[in-house]
C-alpha cells in the first residue's frame, strides 16, 4: 500500500510539474513572431533567449531559405533575431524558425524571350489504352469495352510469353514432386 501511495504521489507531482511547465510556455503563442537574442550556436541549430527565462531552438533547416552548410555564417552568439514560434512540445521545448519570420521572397519575373531556370514542358493529353498509358492516336473517343478488350489481349499475350519462358525450366534436374525422383 505504501508503494502505491508513493507511486501515486510521484505521478501527481509529475502531472503538476507538466502543467506548470505548460502554463509557463502559454505566454508564448504558436505562430507569433518575436525577437530574441542568440544565446548559443551548435552545428544543428541556434538557441534563442526569448526573455522571462525561456529559450527556444532554431533548427539549421529553419535559419534561411538558402541551403545552410555552416550556421555560423548566418548567426553568432549575441545577435538579435526575429523568430516565429512553430510549437511547444510536451517537455516544454520551444521550436522556432527564422526563415518563416521573414517575408517570403518573391520570384523574379523573367522577361519574355529569356529562359527561366526551369524549362517549361508542354503537356500532352494522355489516355489509358488497354495495357498502359499511351499518347492518344486520334481524337476519337475509346469505349470502355474496347479498352477492356485491349487490356485482356495484352494480358493474355504476356501470360503466354511468361509460360513459354518458364515451362522449360521446371523439372530440369530430373526431380519430380510426386515420386521424389523422375
Amino acid at each position: 500500500m505504501k508503494h502505491t501511495l508513493l507511486a501515486f504521489a510521484y505521478l501527481l507531482n509529475a502531472a503538476i510539474a507538466a502543467e506548470w511547465k505548460f502554463a509557463l510556455h502559454m505566454a508564448i503563442e504558436i505562430g507569433s513572431i518575436i525577437e530574441g537574442k542568440v544565446s548559443g550556436v551548435t552545428k544543428f541549430g541556434a538557441f534563442v533567449d526569448l526573455g522571462e527565462g525561456q529559450t527556444g531552438m532554431v533548427h539549421i533547416s529553419e535559419v534561411s531559405n538558402d541551403y545552410v552548410e555552416n550556421i555560423a555564417d548566418y548567426v553568432k552568439r549575441g545577435d538579435t533575431v526575429k523568430v516565429k514560434v512553430l510549437g511547444v512540445n510536451e517537455q516544454g521545448k520551444i521550436s522556432l524558425s527564422m526563415k518563416k519570420a521573414q517575408p517570403r521572397p518573391q520570384k523574379e519575373a523573367t522577361p519574355q524571350g529569356e529562359r527561366s531556370e526551369r524549362p517549361v514542358r508542354k503537356e500532352r493529353p494522355r489516355t489509358f489504352q488497354g495495357g498502359g498509358f499511351d499518347a492518344p492516336k486520334s481524337d476519337a473517343p475509346v469505349s470502355f469495352e474496347d479498352m477492356l478488350k485491349k487490356f485482356q489481349k495484352n494480358s493474355d499475350e504476356k501470360l503466354s510469353d511468361l509460360k513459354k519462358n518458364t515451362s522449360g525450366k521446371q523439372g530440369s534436374m530430373g526431380y519430380s514432386r510426386r515420386s521424389g525422383r523422375s
